[in-house]
């Protein structure tokens, strides 16, 4: 196999590859990552009159006072205008008065060094901190040269996302606002102090902290910021600016050294990219800067059309690593400006046509649902928000792109925009009017595979979203779910049926599967498999795709047709086809194919929200806390059977995963069928504003056919026919 992997690859990854493990080998032998410092020797007495009181000490201690005073002078410049503002607090204040004490809140529980992290709220790492420990778990990473650790090994070392969530020192930059709005140095004390133990606890290149570059790069992110907003503070002496000034450099090399061109080209090598682009703007003393600078332009302009797709979906079909992009991007563009770098075009654009597919997919409540996998972490979490929660992008790119898109789905000003753009971008932002979308009630975005049908913009519309595409890229579907033709719904707003998560990625081989597994989604099984087989935590052995037949959509309808052959690989050969239509804003009809010929197993399953769902007179009722919901129920020539499930554990089904490491029961709605195949099942899903909301009358068009052609509903007030080629709805022909 390794063999067979090594003829596979070109000269380029070849060498690429060779260097990264001759490098390993150096740097276990003792060769450490030491950059060019220009902090202590290079800026020596030819520039004694830059400081108007030279400190008491000798020449090494005055040359760290000079390159401190010299960055907090010139580096504000270069920097996002709301960190390096000295009135950011007092316009924060002013606009938005909420941010203060729920920073100062978080700030506070920092400071008796408990921690919310992914989806864990409170996790205790010590006192002193320990930084290679996973609290979950109780396991800690053993301590060795970072490509001798084993990140899949749960048993020995517990989840790596958590111990890694911890040193990105996000929580340095939370702690940095906190001061920035208070001016209490007893959190610059508790920054230098956890700085200090950091640095002696992870000498460069040796434990699991150094063990993934987009890590690496992350934390550097965060220390750039954080030295921006201590800036000022007597906790940020000369000698600890100098140790995180050389920390940044020794990041940035080793980032550099091990890019992922070719283990995890995706938002691993954009977050590095712009790791690189932090390193090479904030610090141009080192002699490595330009090359930095440049190199991170250069991967960030040439990556964001490869991961990217003309329609605006990320190329790996997760809402996640969507969010991630854009936020990556943001950065870097605002960055750019900030130090005269002129990007191309062609760059904001496609992060524009990134923004609206979030914006088509997203709830009037500002929240994204989940696609593929999602690990629950931010860029940079400027202010605490559900993974789910895309206000403060959108707060953020109306002000940048002056989009009133953005701004009416950013629902107001957030403070993420206040310390990226400043009272530049504050001003930008409220001199936007905020307006829906154009009129157009659906969307298609055919390379990314996603059909989404909406009845309007309003909080009380509804909204469909049809999976058409691929199981993922071919060559990295690694957070990618079995989810062909899956659905998901938002009825008055609100999230119905729904994609179940991630939970956990490495930590619990069996509920990694389960929940990225065809059955945990609202799609179709046959005979109790999936679509595709897990070859590991991050792989397939097979990455199938569905393919899109027909889409149409107007002001009353909207219809698409798409069909799958995952279950091919099965003893009978067995072909899924799924249609959709879209009565607005009145009610959902499925139409499931099943193609074959000899007797299967067929089960149809979806996934509610953690809502209250109930079985009465053969339809589900699905309630959430405001009384609305859904009524679904499926119909055919063959009998069904239907029940729900929540929270069980063997086999596992009715669960959901708000939110990394958390996990909860929520109904699964399971319609079965054993017969004989070709075989038809039409399950109509009914918006209810309130209960008791009565289910309509329905019968079958042609009950005695195998594939009965449609239903009528109350009395004949609708008759949907299904032709091979479209949908007849009372007596009009569509498409």
């Amino acid at each position: 196999m390794r063999l067979e992997r090594l003829s596979g690859m070109g000269f380029q990854e070849l060498a690429s590859r060779g260097r990264q493990e001759a490098a390993k080998w150096l740097e276990r032998l003792g060769a450490a990552i030491v950059p060019e410092d220009g902090a202590r020797r290079a800026l020596l007495p030819a520039k004694a009159g830059a400081i108007a009181h030279r400190p008491p000490g000798d020449e090494v201690d005055w040359a760290l006072a000079w390159a401190q005073q010299r960055f907090n002078e010139d580096a504000p410049g270069r920097f996002f205008a709301g960190a390096a503002s000295d009135a950011t607090e007092r316009f924060l204040d002013g606009s938005l008065p909420l941010a203060r004490p729920r920073l100062l809140a978080t700030a506070e529980s920092i400071g008796r060094k408990r921690f919310d992290l992914l989806g864990y709220r409170g996790l205790f790492f010590g006192d002193p901190i320990d930084w290679h420990l996973d609290p979950v778990s109780g396991r800690r990473s053993r301590f060795a040269h970072w490509s001798r650790i084993d990140l899949l090994n749960s048993e020995l070392m517990g989840d790596p996302k958590v111990i890694w969530e911890l040193n990105r020192h996000q929580w340095l930059v939370t702690l940095g606002q906190a001061y920035r709005l208070s001016r209490d140095e007893r959190y610059a004390e508790m920054f230098a102090s956890s700085v200090r133990e950091w640095i002696a606890a992870n000498p460069v290149g040796w434990g699991i902290n150094w063990a993934s570059s987009l890590e690496v790069a992350l934390r550097l992110i965060s220390w750039c910021w954080a030295l921006h907003l201590f800036r000022g503070s007597r906790a940020l002496t000369p000698v600890l600016f100098a140790e995180m000034r050389a920390g940044i450099g020794s990041h940035a090399t080793h980032i550099e050294r091990y890019l992922s061109h070719y283990t995890s080209p995706n938002t691993h090598l954009t977050g590095e990219a712009l790791g690189l682009f932090y390193a090479g703007t904030q610090f141009p003393g080192f002699a490595q800067a330009g090359r930095w600078k440049s190199t991170g332009e250069r991967i960030l302009v040439e990556q964001v059309a490869r991961q990217v797709l003309h329609d605006g979906v990320y190329f790996e079909q997760s809402t996640c690593y969507q969010r991630y992009t854009i936020e990556i991007y943001l950065h870097f563009l605002i960055l750019a400006s900030r130090c005269g770098r002129r990007i191309p075009e062609a760059v904001p654009a496609r992060i524009r046509k990134a923004l609206d597919f979030l914006l088509a997919i997203a709830t009037p409540a500002g929240t994204m649902p989940s696609m593929g996998d999602g690990d629950g972490g931010w860029l940079l979490a400027l202010r605490r928000r559900h993974p789910s929660d895309v206000r403060g992008i959108f707060s953020t790119a109306a002000a940048l792109f002056g989009r009133p898109e953005y701004a009416r789905a950013a629902g107001g000003l957030a403070p993420e925009t206040q310390w990226l753009l400043g009272r530049a971008g504050e001003a930008a932002f409220r001199a936007i009017a905020p307006a829906p979308p154009k009129p157009s009630s659906h969307g298609l975005f055919g390379a990314g595979g996603y059909v989404v049908m909406r009845s309007g913009w309003e909080p009380r519309d509804h909204q469909f979203i049809f999976d058409v595409g691929p199981l993922g890229p071919p060559a990295a579907a690694g957070h990618a779910h079995a989810d062909l033709l899956s659905v998901q719904c938002a009825a008055f707003g609100e999230p119905c049926v729904v994609d179940p998560g991630t939970f956990r990625y490495a930590a619990d081989p069996s509920w990694r599967d389960m929940f990225r597994g065809t059955a945990a989604h609202s799609t179709v099984t046959v005979d109790g498999v999936g679509q595709a087989i897990p070859a590991g935590p991050f792989a397939w052995h097979a990455a199938p795709r569905a393919r899109l037949r027909r889409f149409a959509s107007d002001d009353a309808l909207s219809y698409a047709d798409a069909e799958h052959g995952a279950y091919r690989r099965l003893p009978d050969p067995v072909v899924h086809r799924r249609r959709l239509l879209f009565l607005k804003p009145r009610f959902l009809v499925i139409v499931d194919d099943l193609e074959g010929m000899a007797t299967h197993r067929i089960e149809t399953r979806f996934q509610f929200a953690p809502l209250r769902a109930e079985q009465r007179n053969g339809w589900v009722r699905a309630t959430g806390p405001r009384g609305h919901g859904l009524l679904i129920r499926s119909f055919a020539n063959v009998p069904l059977t239907t029940q729900i499930a929540e929270g069980r554990e063997v086999p596992a089904q009715g669960w959901v995963s708000p939110d990394y490491g958390q996990r909860r029961p929520a109904p699964v709605m399971i319609v079965t069928a054993e017969s004989s195949l070709p075989l038809r099942i039409i399950t109509l899903l009914v918006p209810t504003a309130s209960e008791p909301g009565l289910p309509p009358d329905v019968s079958l068009l042609s009950p005695g056919d195998r594939r009965p052609a449609g239903l009528v509903l109350d009395g004949g007030r609708d008759t949907l026919r299904f032709e091979d080629d479209g949908v007849v709805v009372n007596g009009r022909s569509f498409p």
